[in-house]
């Protein structure tokens, strides 16, 4: 919080507790700003005779919004009376409002207040009664400069990308595209970029120019481009003009690096840009969400604002097509989300230049190849969990020696309460950012059963899967989950991701076989016995995940039947084997060690 936020909301406080410590019912709280509305009174008696009738004796609430401004296409509401609703998000403005005694009192017992206080209020309402006028009634001074703003513009709600009804989808979609944004070096793009994906733009950014296809699309003002936003894309500085003709209600974003000022080149892009939508930031201005929700009228995610590590300009080049596979892949249905791209014949991503290194602040590297002949518990955790889809519970008892060498992972059925089968599991204890992952092992052909070879994290869901099903052991189902976001981003949504099969030419439950991912940056290949079989390019049809993960090996009854068949009961108890974990990838963490 910045040291005029901290100052608003200690000033807030103050009033909360001499207002508990005091003989009132009540108290109208207002900034030193502000101005009524005509009709005040008049809405305000109204509004509080409609709570009397719903309550009789006395209104019941903790906190009545007298003045606030409505986020658009972000607060929902429930309409109580002709005059009073109850918010359950996405006012901003604290300039006046209500209070009861018991609400003073909730609000205290909720401190300590982070971020600013608007922000903080917002992100409690589930844990009060809040009303709202119908209108506000009360609003700033036109004709001062408020010395509080940085408290009372708001940082937005901080709820509203999490629907309670649905929550493995996204469900908040922008209004206003497209987007471009353009910007110096090392100014934060790469951040920019992740936040309109975590607003829920489909968001291109950091090359030197688009694939022909969406740069026609584009020019010409078509609706049917891939994208909504694109960011830091070289090619389109000097195609300015004709996207402002093609798209007048477009929002532009120009950022500056003060250290170095603002570039020639930016300077150019504002003189073009006279007259558009234009939000021109600072580079120290880029690590909120305020000014950047505000420009496109939406409510911030509850999540801090990403910082990311400039990529900068990639080269971009054609990318592998699917068809050039000795088999190609045959795509399943996958999830509606911003952060997949719609299939097309004539797109499948964007190549860039080999990288396969992260940033520095990942340098440690680990290397290795484990027979499992005993299982390494510095390297592997052996679980005992499960997770909705699972039919099974997973166990240790379940990981087992295999007579040909390595683990046997079985499926038994068995009562255990929570579950009537149990599973087997286990996972790396490091995690990986980027590297070469190679399993050897063979799956089993029982119906309804699952071998699994992946990589995974949740917070954000971000996934990369080897799967051979039991009821199609001579197919290969690959798949990618990807949210945006940084660590501890609570984006966890999707539940199909982007799968797709590929015809192996062979059973794979009938012998040994190796299955290997390869994770760069900017492409995810899967080779089977050494022969690339999928290639998946930035946007074919995700963005490439990003952040570390953990490394899977399971063998698990499904509970979908339309996922791995109905599962063959009578076939247990099942197992795959598991016959050697190859890794050649950069750690995470070297706690991790």
């Amino acid at each position: 919080m910045t040291q005029a936020e901290i100052a608003v909301a200690r000033s807030h406080i103050g009033v909360w507790r001499a207002f508990v410590a005091s003989s009132e019912s009540y108290a109208l709280v207002l900034e030193d700003d502000v101005w009524f509305e005509r009709g005040f009174g008049r809405i305000l008696e109204q509004a509080w005779r409609e709570m009397e009738d719903a309550h009789p004796a006395v209104p019941i609430f903790d906190v009545l919004y007298v003045s606030y401004n409505e986020v658009r296409y972000g607060a929902p509401k429930e309409i109580l009376s002709k005059n009073v609703f109850r918010p359950e998000r996405g006012l901003w403005y604290l300039s006046g409002y209500v209070l009861s005694k018991r609400g003073a009192q909730a609000l205290l017992d909720l401190l300590p207040c982070r971020g600013p206080v608007d922000l903080w209020i917002n992100q409690k309402f589930h844990e009060l009664k809040v009303r709202a006028l119908r209108r506000s009634v009360i609003n700033q001074r036109r004709d001062l400069h408020s010395t509080n703003s940085y408290s009372i513009l708001p940082a937005l709600s901080g709820i509203g990308i999490l629907d309670s009804g649905d929550a493995a989808l996204f469900h908040r979609w922008p209004t206003h595209a497209p987007v471009f944004a353009f910007g110096v070096p090392g100014s934060g793009l790469s951040s920019l970029a992740m936040a309109l994906s975590m607003l829920g733009y489909r968001c291109c950014s950091d090359f030197d120019r688009l694939p022909e296809c969406e740069l026609e699309r584009l020019l010409a003002g078509r609706a049917d481009r891939v994208f909504d936003a694109y960011v830091n894309i070289d090619s389109l500085r000097p195609q300015i003009l004709r996207l402002i003709q093609h798209y007048p209600e477009a929002k532009y974003i120009v950022i500056d690096d003060i250290v170095t000022s603002a570039s020639r080149h930016n300077d150019a892009i504002l003189g073009a840009l006279e007259g558009a939508d234009v939000l021109h930031l600072h580079r120290e201005q880029t690590s909120s969400w305020r000014a950047l929700c505000q420009h496109l009228k939406l409510a911030p995610p509850d999540a801090p604002y990403p910082a990311v590590h400039d990529i900068g300009l990639r080269k971009h080049h054609p990318a592998q097509r699917d068809g050039e596979m000795a088999a190609p892949a045959k795509w399943l249905r996958h999830d509606p989300s911003p952060w997949i791209a719609k299939r097309r014949a004539n797109w499948a991503g964007i190549g860039a230049g080999v990288d396969e290194s992260p940033e520095s602040s990942v340098p440690l590297r680990m290397c290795f190849e484990d027979d499992l002949a005993q299982i390494d518990s510095a390297r592997w955790l052996q679980r005992n969990d499960t997770f909705p889809g699972n039919l099974g519970l997973f166990r240790h008892a379940n990981v087992t020696a295999s007579a040909s060498g390595g683990l046997s992972l079985s499926v038994i059925e068995e009562r255990l309460g929570v579950r009537n089968f149990s599973a087997a599991a286990i996972s790396s204890r490091a995690c990986f950012l980027f590297g070469r992952f190679e399993a050897i092992l063979q799956a089993t052909s029982v119906p309804g059963l699952v071998t699994g070879f992946f990589l995974h994290r949740d917070s954000p869901r971000q996934e990369i899967d080897v799967e051979i099903l039991g009821n199609q052991p001579d197919q290969l189902l690959v798949n990618v989950f990807y949210n945006p976001g940084g660590e501890r981003t609570k984006f966890d949504y999707g539940y199909r991701g982007t799968p797709a099969v590929i015809k192996l030419g062979f059973d794979a439950s009938r012998a040994l076989h190796r299955f290997a991912i390869e994770w760069t940056p900017n492409e995810i290949r899967w080779f089977v016995d050494q022969k690339l079989v999928h290639c998946r390019a930035t946007w074919n049809p995700t963005p490439i995940p990003h952040l570390p993960m953990t490394l899977h090996v399971n063998t698990w009854p499904a509970r979908s039947r339309e996922f791995a068949g109905r599962l063959a009961v009578r076939a247990l108890p099942a197992s795959s084997l598991l016959h050697r974990v190859a890794v050649d990838a950069y750690i995470a963490d070297a706690q991790s060690l």
